[in-house]
C-alpha cells in the first residue's frame, strides 16, 4: 500500500496545468447540469466521456463543485474558528484526519466551491497509520486549543478496519499534548447520521454538511497554517 496518502503517478498528468484548464470547461457543463437538476454523478459520466477525462479526474470535479442551492445553505450555517470559544465541536474523525494526512504527506488537495478543502484519498473501508497521522492529529488539536474550544467529541467509523488504533492514539496525543479541552471519542457505526442536526460539525462530506445544524471549516484553517496551495478544477 501506497504510503503517501491520496497520490497515485498519474497525478502529475492528470492535474497538470493543461489538465486543469480542461477541467475548469468540463465543470462548468457538470455545475450547469446539476443546477438544471441532474443527478451529480451522471452529470460527471456525461461530461467526463465527452472530455476523455480519468476517473481521479472526474472524482476532483465530483468533490469540488455543488449546486446553488447547497452553496447558499453552507454558506448560511457556517460557524467561523474565531467564533468557537467556549462551545463544543463534533468531529468527522477519518474524514478530518485523513485529510490532514493528505496535506502533510504534500499530496493533492483540492479548493471546492463552498470553501472546503477536499482530497482524493479513496479508503473504502481500508485504514492503516502513518508516520503523518500523529502530526494531522496535533495539527488539529493546536487549531481548536488556539480557538479556545470547550469540548471536542470526535467520531470514528466502526466498520473502518484501525479505528480502534486510531482512537488510542487520538487520546495519547491528547494527554501528552496537555490541551485543555474536554474530549470525547467514539467508535460508531451511523457517524453520518449522528452528526445530522449537530452543531458546529467538522467535515467536509457534502450530505453532513446539508444535514447537519452549522459546521466549521477546520480543514481549510489547517491548510492555511500550513501555507499549502490547492489545486482549483472549476472555473469562477
Amino acid at each position: 500500500m501506497n504510503a503517501k496518502r491520496g497520490y497515485v503517478p498519474e497525478d502529475d498528468r492528470n492535474f497538470s496545468t493543461e489538465a486543469v484548464s480542461t477541467l475548469k470547461t468540463a465543470s462548468g457543463h457538470v455545475v450547469y447540469l446539476i443546477n438544471e437538476g441532474y443527478d451529480l454523478k451522471q452529470a460527471t459520466v456525461f461530461a467526463g466521456n465527452h472530455f476523455m477525462l480519468s476517473e481521479r479526474q472526474r472524482l476532483s470535479i465530483m468533490r469540488s463543485v455543488a449546486t446553488r442551492q447547497q452553496l447558499a445553505g453552507r454558506k448560511e450555517k457556517q460557524v467561523f474558528v474565531d467564533d468557537l470559544s467556549g462551545t463544543e465541536v463534533w468531529i468527522d474523525g477519518f474524514n478530518t484526519i485523513i485529510t490532514l494526512e493528505v496535506l502533510l504527506c504534500d499530496s493533492l488537495l483540492f479548493y471546492c466551491m463552498d470553501g472546503t478543502i477536499r482530497d482524493l484519498a479513496a479508503l473504502r473501508g481500508t485504514y492503516r497509520l502513518i508516520p503523518e497521522t500523529t502530526g494531522a492529529v496535533r495539527l488539529m488539536f493546536d487549531v481548536l486549543r488556539d480557538a479556545a474550544v470547550g469540548k471536542v467529541n470526535i467520531l470514528l467509523d466502526e466498520p473502518v478496519s484501525n479505528s480502534g488504533r486510531l482512537k488510542a492514539l487520538i487520546a495519547d496525543i491528547a494527554e501528552a499534548g496537555g490541551y485543555s479541552f474536554g474530549l470525547d471519542i467514539q467508535i460508531r457505526r451511523d457517524v453520518d447520521r449522528a452528526l445530522y442536526g449537530k452543531e458546529r460539525v467538522i467535515t467536509t462530506d457534502s450530505i453532513i454538511l446539508d444535514h447537519c445544524a452549522s459546521w466549521v471549516n477546520l480543514t481549510a484553517e489547517c491548510v492555511n497554517r500550513k501555507e499549502k496551495q490547492g489545486i482549483q478544477v472549476w472555473a469562477d
